[in-house]
């Protein structure tokens, strides 16, 4: 069974997102193939099944896989997955909840000051991307999401 397919509506018309996202996979966004494949390779040690994508085609896998978390690998100026915000954004308040968790891989520390990002995004991990950085977080952020079961 999809977990999609054991959809439960909530009182106030939301989706229930823990019986529709699949906690177990991991969207990784971005331009580069070379850090898809880092990033994915993380993913995997953590147990999880990620899912690599260009921006281009995020979307539509956005959509039909609906991950727990997803990655963006911002590029050089953060705004190389801008355009599958709004469908994070509409994915959230479709379920009610803070799910997917978004990761920002981004060339600059901290939170970003962009508005576009900033309601979306839940950690930045400053690039080089390495298992050090990113794997903890993405670690912390599953936990999380468990312990909202």
């Amino acid at each position: 069974m999809h977990p999609s397919d054991s959809r439960i509506d909530t009182p106030d018309g939301a989706v229930d997102s823990m019986s529709v996202a699949d906690f177990s996979r991991v969207l990784v966004v971005g331009r580069s193939p070379v850090n898809r494949i880092v990033v994915s390779k993380i993913v995997e040690c953590s147990g999880l099944k990620p899912i690599a994508e260009a921006p281009e085609t995020a979307a539509a896998m956005l959509h039909s896989c609906l991950p727990g978390t997803v990655v963006l690998d911002g590029g050089p100026d953060n705004a190389d997955c801008d355009a599958l915000l709004p469908d994070i954004v509409a994915m959230r308040r479709r379920t009610g909840r803070l799910v997917p968790c978004v990761i920002l891989l981004s060339t600059r520390n901290g939170m970003p000051d962009q508005a576009t990002l900033s309601g979306v995004v839940d950690a930045v991990v400053a690039k080089p991307i390495t298992p050090e950085r990113l794997q903890p977080l993405i670690d912390r952020l599953i936990r999380r999401l468990h312990h909202r079961k």
